[in-house]
């Protein structure tokens, strides 16, 4: 009922503006050129101008003021504070120089308004003058430019002396899903045309790659502070972005192709919860939350911070959903964590499959000839036919 009220009452105000409208109309009829602007009309029009410089750095100031603290915490990250700083200085650059040209336009818009008996001053160039505004713009842009390029490689470089943890981020709609090296960090061959939900293999891994055998499958995504962590991206459907605001990185995910991103953690989480930021933000939510809660609404319980994975592009319908937790932490709370969890081949491998691989295990620890699950899966089905025809050719006899 208070929906209706409320359409009526906007629709019966649209029709009133619009009578009003139509009634200033008729009215100026009877004036003598009425579609001229006179000075009177310039002036008011200027003055107009200042009332909006004054509303736009207004309300610039009432943003700063009111919403700062909506602001992401310091970064989490080994490279967000460089990131930072370069986001922060290219802001004043803009600030600046928004604020000083906005108010010479709606002066000058004031300053040069039309008026009876001044003719306006036709000016062909100024080279001088056109050399200094491009110039300018050019020297901070590329000072910004190539600012950007440097602290974009420090972030990309990975070396192999960084040891750095791998870890693939795999996207599908609305969800993700989080693989670890395991003992040897090293990801195991991988393809969409090897999935088998029957078999829980959500993510394609090859079973028959050595690699494959220990890789850790998890939906809750676990960093040690202190390491270099690098990320191998990949999507199953659509386009995603991989966007760890906490740790300022974000990548795309694309179908058909792997992408990569690397950062070091330095914040682990019951770290970060303490930041009076933080602390702060939590305190607004749960206040939020508690009137909900009294209210009766759903979704009203107490929050906790946690930093989270999230999807950066509108990926379908449930795309705001599409978030992951992420908890860093000590190494020793990283490795005990570790160590509790199923590898891809107690928990997704066929009993033939895990037969094979034991059997290269036995075979590199007794034989420098190097030996893969093909071949032992190969070997042992040799093994079988040759029992067979031995059968057959005892039971001739």
């Amino acid at each position: 009922m208070t929906a209706l009220l409320t359409l009526t009452v906007l629709v019966l105000v649209a029709i009133a503006i619009w009578q009003m409208t139509k009634i200033f109309e008729l009215s100026q009829l009877k004036t003598e050129n009425t579609e001229v602007a006179t000075d009177s009309d310039n002036k008011y029009n200027g003055y107009l101008l200042f009332a909006f410089l004054i509303f736009i750095y207004g309300i610039t100031i009432f943003s700063f003021a009111k919403y700062t603290k909506m602001l992401l915490p310091e970064a989490s990250s080994a490279h967000g504070g460089e990131y930072d700083q370069l986001m922060w200085v290219s802001f004043a650059i803009i600030f600046f120089v928004q604020t000083i040209t906005q108010a010479l336009l709606h002066y000058f818009g004031y300053k040069y308004r039309g008026e009876k008996g001044k003719k306006a001053l036709f000016y062909a160039d100024n080279d001088r003058l056109e050399f200094i505004w491009t110039i300018i713009p050019v020297i901070v842009l590329a000072g910004l430019i190539l600012w950007g390029l440097y602290t974009w490689t420090n972030i990309m470089d990975v070396n192999d002396e960084d040891d750095p943890l791998i870890v693939e981020l795999y996207a599908q709609q609305f969800n993700w899903t989080a693989r670890y090296g395991g003992e040897d960090n090293v990801l195991g061959d991988a393809s969409v045309r090897l999935i088998d939900i029957n078999k829980a293999n959500v993510l394609g891994l090859d079973e028959s790659d050595l690699n494959a055998a220990d890789d850790v499958i998890v939906k809750e995504l676990h960093l040690p502070v202190g390491r270099k962590v690098n990320f191998m991206m990949r999507s199953q459907d659509v386009l995603h972005s991989a966007y760890m605001p906490h740790f300022r990185a974000q990548m795309n995910c694309v179908p058909g192709m792997i992408t990569q991103f690397s950062f070091t953690p330095t914040i682990t989480t019951e770290e970060i919860r303490l930041n009076p930021d933080v602390v702060d933000k939590v305190k607004r939510t749960n206040a939020i939350r508690a009137k909900r809660a009294a209210e009766g609404k759903p979704d009203s319980d107490p929050w906790e911070f946690d930093y989270v994975l999230l999807c950066n592009k509108i990926c379908g319908k449930s795309h705001y959903n599409m978030q992951m937790k992420i908890i860093v932490e000590t190494e020793e709370e990283y490795n005990k964590w570790m160590a509790e969890q199923a590898t891809f081949k107690q928990t997704v491998m066929s009993d033939d499959t895990k037969q094979a691989f034991n059997t290269v295990d036995a075979a590199s620890d007794s034989s420098e000839v190097e030996t893969t699950p093909e071949d032992a899966i190969d070997e042992e089905s040799t093994e079988g036919t040759m029992k067979d025809e031995s059968a057959d050719d005892d039971s001739e006899e």
